[in-house]
């Protein structure tokens, strides 16, 4: 929940940046779980006022959460050197979705790259430090 809060909360509409793959698939899970929460209770709404609520309450969801979950993709993209318009790919019927998916589940590049930093910390940073503290005995 915490991934999914700080999408939501922090980097709301922030198309710039990356994102780690932890975020993207924290987000993409916590969606699919409420997404499924909110079509069981508008399911049992229809059935007992018999009126159609469904629709309108994922609806307003989708629109509710389509923006960070579009700067989320473009960020996700930017983590591994790509441009966010390769969204796009999924517009192509099967093979661009698996493409995507691929994409989305390769890990990010190390350390900074043209659209950032390293969300996980350039790794090289401890590496130099090693030497630069002064032992005492």
């Amino acid at each position: 929940m915490y991934w999914y809060l700080q999408v939501i909360r922090y980097n709301y509409a922030n198309f710039s940046g990356r994102a780690r793959r932890k975020e993207y698939w924290m987000f993409v899970l916590v969606q699919v779980i409420i997404f499924i929460i909110v079509m069981m209770y508008a399911s049992l709404v229809d059935d007992f006022f018999d009126t159609p609520v469904v629709g309108s309450v994922l609806g307003v969801y989708i629109l509710a959460t389509l923006i960070p979950w579009l700067a989320l993709n473009v960020r996700r993209l930017h983590d591994i050197g790509k441009s966010g318009g390769y969204i796009f790919i999924n517009l192509i019927p099967i093979i661009g979705r698996i493409w995507y998916i691929v994409l989305v589940a390769t890990e990010g590049e190390y350390g900074a790259n043209y659209y950032g930093p390293d969300p996980k910390g350039d790794p090289f940073d401890e590496i130099d430090d090693i030497g630069d503290s002064e032992l005492e005995f």
